[in-house]
């Protein structure tokens, strides 16, 4: 929930209660042409929620990689396993479904859950898979999931999370407090997780291109593609129905 709602404002405030200080750590991937969204990985800080148990959650169903270490951090581990059991099974699929030669180029920054000599770790199968890391301190001028997708991403979540606010207060006795305190969990954060990266358009994904590799944009039109959601003036509707105490300026500089 944005900071400047009256929610987590009012939790600074409140004695004895504990604010919410959930976290966890995503990460996305996706291909130049926009049409390869990769199953993105998520850690979290618990292995096992309770709220698995009782929405009856298997882990190995879910649209993202679960992870999990008391920190929510991506660790080299994490990391090399996502290649091997998502990132390489999911591109070399695709290539051959679309008669491409069985080669790609993941492209990282220098974050230290990427580790370097990654290749040494790639699987025999997957071999074809070469590394480029990015120069330090590019990541906000090269890194195409910085060009946008990120905050992309981020706008379609808080425009999720704000609606599915909006409906179950709509529809039910609960204040939005009582809602956020009491009913909002990891499992909820899950679908909309995953309908926020569905929700990413291609020409999205392809214009974060334009620094690293112009050509690869040059050569689309966008013709036909999707239009653009007014994402955040969506949110600034959904925050108006439900009374919240924010303008727009707030909210623009939230989610941006």
């Amino acid at each position: 929930m944005p900071n400047r709602t009256y929610i987590t404002a009012e939790e600074k405030i409140m004695p004895g209660h504990k604010p919410m200080k959930d976290r966890l750590t995503l990460a996305l991937c996706a291909n130049a042409s926009g049409d390869c969204k990769i199953k993105p990985m998520l850690v979290y800080d618990s292995e096992n929620p309770r709220t698995f148990k009782s929405h009856k959650i298997l882990k190995e169903k879910l649209k993202i990689m679960w992870r999990a270490n008391p920190k929510a951090w991506v660790t080299r581990q994490f990391f090399v396993q996502w290649v091997n059991l998502v990132f390489g099974p999911s591109v070399k699929k695709y290539l051959q479904e679309n008669n491409l030669p069985v080669q790609a180029l993941l492209v990282l920054d220098n974050a230290p859950a990427n580790p370097p000599n990654l290749e040494d770790d790639i699987l025999e199968e997957f071999r074809f898979i070469k590394v480029l890391y990015l120069p330090p301190n590019t990541t906000p001028i090269l890194q195409p999931m910085d060009q946008q997708v990120i905050s992309n991403f981020k706008n379609l979540c808080t425009k999720h999370l704000f609606r599915r606010c909006f409906e179950v207060t709509e529809n039910t006795n609960l204040t939005l407090r009582e809602y956020w305190k009491d009913h909002f969990n990891i499992v909820i954060c899950l679908r909309i997780i995953d309908q926020a990266w569905l929700s990413v358009t291609t020409r999205t994904l392809t214009s974060a291109w334009k620094k690293l590799w112009p050509e690869s944009v040059a050569e689309r039109t966008f013709e036909g593609f999707e239009p653009e959601v007014p994402v955040k003036e969506e949110i600034v509707s959904l925050k108006k129905s439900m009374g919240l105490v924010m303008d727009e300026r707030v909210t623009v500089n939230y989610i941006t």
